[in-house]
C-alpha cells in the first residue's frame, strides 16, 4: 500500500491515523460552528461521525484513501483530513476531505498541518503533484487554497452531485513537485519558523 499509515507532528498540530477512538471528539467538533449545515461542503453531522470514519476506513483498505484525525497538542481530534485519489503509479495525491471545529479555525492549526502533509507527500513519498479540490462557491477554502500557493489548474462544471441536490461545480488546484520549495518557504514564514 502506498502511502503507507504514518504520524505527522508538528508545533501546533499532530495528524494521527484516523480511527475509531477518534469518534467522540470529532463529533463534538463538528457540532461546533455547526459546520454540516453548510450547503457547499460535506462535513458529517456529530451522529453521523462514526459512519463517516468507518467509510473512510474503508476507502484506505481499499488504497484510495489515507485518513488523519486532526489532534491538538494535547490529543484532542479536532478534525479530518486526508490523502486521497492516491494515484500509486503517477505518485499523485490529493489533500482534501479536510474540516476543522471552528474554534480552532484561522489559526496556525491548518497552515501547519498543510506544511506537514505537503512535505510529507514531496520529500518523503516523491511525489509530482499534489492536488486539491473544493466545492466553487466554498470562497473560505477557495482563498485557503490559494494562500498555501496552490495553483489554479480549472473547473470541473457539474463535476458532483451533493446532498441537497445541487451540482457542485469543482475547482481543482495543485501545487508540482518543483513548486515545493517556495510554497514550503511560505508556509515556513507564515508559521514564523
Amino acid at each position: 500500500m502506498w502511502p503507507d499509515p504514518v504520524t505527522l507532528e508538528g508545533q501546533h498540530v499532530t495528524l494521527a491515523p484516523l480511527s475509531r477512538t477518534h469518534a467522540s471528539d470529532l463529533a463534538e467538533a463538528t457540532a461546533d460552528g455547526d459546520l454540516h449545515k453548510l450547503w457547499y461542503t460535506m462535513v458529517p453531522p456529530p451522529e453521523g461521525i462514526s459512519a463517516e470514519i468507518d467509510h473512510r476506513l474503508v476507502l484506505q483498505e481499499a488504497g484510495s484513501m489515507l485518513p488523519f484525525a486532526v489532534l491538538l497538542p494535547g490529543g484532542q481530534a479536532v478534525g479530518m483530513t486526508t490523502y486521497m485519489n492516491i494515484d500509486a503509479a503517477n505518485r499523485r495525491v490529493e489533500i482534501g476531505s479536510t474540516w476543522y471545529r471552528k474554534s480552532v479555525q484561522r489559526g496556525p492549526l491548518n497552515t501547519e498541518a498543510k506544511l506537514l502533509l505537503l512535505g510529507h507527500a514531496f520529500d518523503t513519498l516523491d511525489c509530482i503533484a499534489v492536488e486539491f479540490r473544493t466545492h466553487f462557491m466554498n470562497q473560505q477554502s477557495r482563498r485557503a487554497i490559494e494562500r498555501l500557493g496552490a495553483k489554479l489548474d480549472g473547473i470541473l462544471r457539474n463535476h458532483t452531485l451533493m446532498a441537497n441536490g445541487t451540482l457542485r461545480d469543482t475547482a481543482v488546484y495543485s501545487i508540482l513537485a518543483h513548486e515545493w520549495p517556495a510554497v514550503r518557504a511560505n508556509l515556513l514564514q507564515k508559521l514564523d519558523r
